[in-house]
């Protein structure tokens, strides 16, 4: 009777032990869980204060409370279909509206012409502002191959960039732009933006941002409903 007696207090603080540690457990994976969550929140709140649109090209009024990026890249057939389909869209329902203000930055990932392309816009923003870096953007993106088998190819050379922004400038004004882009003055505003995709884990273009945080959506009411949410922030 005295060895049951001893086995019962053995199983009763084995089974306190046991309870103990599984208590112990779920608390710890509740206080990771609110650590996680509020570091989640933190980081996105981080991400999108960090992201500075002052020297940026974008369409729509300054005051408008919302931001929306767009990173793509001048070499991608599908950024080529987004500003064709579905930047009027944005622009008639959200950035005409004055609701939201709608950037582009670089994400250039496809090959040279990629780069090129991209610095060469970055030093007409610079030198002819935000007017005529978005007649060139829509001159560029216009200019590019159609045939898949050139997307890899050097297409987007220096002679070709020039006569594709001579569409939209005085030749005073593109020489301005050569020599900005030669002397490499456009690189500092092309790593900010190869930074900032890197920075929000950007994937593939396009690829679009409302106020630093991601677009998941499928059409332009989800794009619109997350402008609306985000412009309570702004409230």
């Amino acid at each position: 009777m005295a060895k049951d007696m001893k086995n019962s207090k053995k199983q009763q603080q084995s089974s306190s032990k046991f309870a103990f540690w599984v208590i112990g457990l779920v608390a710890v994976c509740i206080l990771a869980l609110i650590f996680f969550e509020k570091d989640s929140k933190d980081k996105e709140e981080s991400t999108e204060n960090d992201i500075n649109y002052s020297q940026q090209p974008f369409l729509g009024e300054e005051s408008a409370p919302v931001s929306i990026i767009e990173f793509g890249d001048y070499k991608c057939p599908n950024c080529k279909n987004f500003l064709e389909q579905v930047v009027p869209v944005i622009e008639k329902e959200l950035v005409d509206t004055g609701k939201a203000k709608f950037y582009f930055m670089n994400d250039a990932f496809i090959n040279v012409d990629s780069t090129r392309s991209a610095k060469f816009a970055e030093s007409v923003y610079q030198e002819l502002g935000n007017e005529t870096f978005w007649k060139f953007h829509d001159q560029l993106y216009a200019a590019q191959p159609e045939e898949p088998e050139k997307e890899k190819m050097d297409v987007f050379t220096e002679d070709f960039l020039i006569i594709t922004l001579k569409e939209v400038a005085n030749d005073t004004d593109v020489d301005k732009v050569v020599e900005n882009f030669r002397a490499d003055q456009s690189k500092k505003a092309f790593d900010t933006d190869m930074e900032y995709a890197e920075k929000l884990d950007v994937t593939g273009t396009p690829t679009i941002f409302v106020d630093g945080k991601k677009f998941e959506g499928q059409t332009i009411d989800d794009l619109k409903d997350m402008v609306a949410e985000a412009a309570k922030n702004h409230e």
